[in-house]
């Protein structure tokens, strides 16, 4: 009796959603990634189709899970947003991160960025920004001609794809919106807001304390 041979199952590749690594190795480090996140979200939340991320491990090729990054901060135009597990390329429409941001730590080798800089300008990086805090030290490079080539003036440049401006004038970069408001801190968007609610309230009470003394003076406020 003869038996149709059955094909093996061929196992799904499994795309982990993490390398293993802590997202940060100091506070500094911490702090420049959520900033510089949490403000680009903050910029293109109007914008559906864009996606930020921080600290996502990024495939570009299906059928490899072996190779990926997991950008410090990338953004990818021409995507949704929402949740991912991992940037798994072939499923955005084969679109890149364009932008990365790495936050460089004392932990990290000249070695392993150089891998990072070669995986980047292989898979499709247009604009790649390494920023070192305990120099102030920002390197930028842009793709030119099919590759990512050093931005010689760094300090002033405004991103081609991001809009945002990087000043190096001070003791630390500080990063400007196309509209000019300064990239902040959670705790400073805070304090913003903490100031413009004492603010109006301060107002407020001016307000009904010049209402008061135009009824003593028997004239309505209503009616001014």
């Amino acid at each position: 009796m003869l038996t149709q041979e059955q094909t093996p199952t061929v196992p799904e590749l499994i795309y982990p959603e993490s390398d293993g690594k802590p997202i940060a190795d100091n506070t500094e480090q911490f702090q420049w990634i959520v900033t510089i996140k949490g403000n680009l979200e903050l910029l293109f939340a109007p914008f559906a189709e864009v996606f930020v991320a921080g600290d996502l491990l990024w495939y570009p090729v299906g059928g490899n899970n072996r190779l990926c990054q997991a950008p410090d901060v990338m953004v990818a135009f021409g995507r949704p947003k929402g949740r991912r597990g991992s940037y798994l390329q072939w499923l955005e429409g084969n679109i890149p991160p364009q932008v990365v941001f790495e936050i460089l730590s004392p932990s990290n080798t000249l070695a392993e960025m150089s891998k990072k800089l070669e995986f980047y300008d292989r898979y499709g990086v247009e604009e790649y920004y390494l920023y070192n805090p305990d120099r102030a030290d920002l390197t930028g490079w842009l793709r030119s001609d099919g590759r990512l080539s050093v931005i010689e003036q760094i300090a002033g440049w405004v991103s081609p794809r991001l809009g945002v401006r990087f000043d190096l004038s001070g003791a630390e970069l500080q990063i400007f919106s196309p509209s000019g408001d300064r990239f902040l801190t959670f705790v400073e968007l805070g304090q913003q807001r903490q100031q413009a609610e004492t603010q109006l309230e301060q107002e407020r009470q001016h307000r009904q304390v010049l209402e008061a003394k135009l009824r003593e003076m028997g004239i309505d406020p209503n009616q001014l």
